[in-house]
C-alpha cells in the first residue's frame, strides 16, 4: 500500500508539480522522490516534523483535487493502454504496413 501511494503522489507530482509553491515542491520531492524522513526535511528547514507533516499531507490533497479535475495521470494511463493494444492490433492484423507502427511510434515519443 504504501509504495503504490510513494508511486503515485511521485507520478502526480511530475504531472503538478509546476502548480505548486517553491516549497511544497521542495518538500514532496525531498520526501517521496528522495526518501527523506520528516525530521530530515524539518533539520533541513529548521522547522518542527509537524510542520514538514503537515505540509507534505496538504499537498498530497492539492495533488489529488488537480487530478480530480484535470485527469493528466489517469488520461495518460489510458492512452497507453490504448496505444499498447493498437499496436498488438496492427502487429497481428496488418504485420506489413509500417504506416500505423510509425504513428504510434510518435504518439508514444510525444507522451515520453
Amino acid at each position: 500500500m504504501e509504495l503504490e501511494k510513494t508511486n503515485r503522489m511521485n507520478a502526480l507530482f511530475e504531472f503538478y508539480s509546476t502548480l505548486l509553491t517553491e516549497k511544497q515542491m521542495n518538500y514532496m520531492e525531498l520526501y517521496y522522490a528522495d526518501d527523506y524522513s520528516l525530521g530530515e526535511i524539518a533539520e533541513e528547514y529548521s522547522i518542527s516534523r509537524q510542520a514538514v507533516y503537515d505540509n507534505i499531507k496538504r499537498t498530497e490533497k492539492i495533488l489529488e483535487e488537480y487530478e480530480k479535475k484535470l485527469h493528466l495521470f489517469s488520461d495518460y494511463i489510458v492512452r497507453g493502454e490504448l496505444l499498447e493494444k493498437l499496436r498488438t492490433y496492427t502487429e497481428e492484423t496488418y504485420p506489413k504496413d509500417n504506416t500505423i507502427t510509425t504513428y504510434i511510434e510518435k504518439i508514444q515519443e510525444i507522451e515520453e
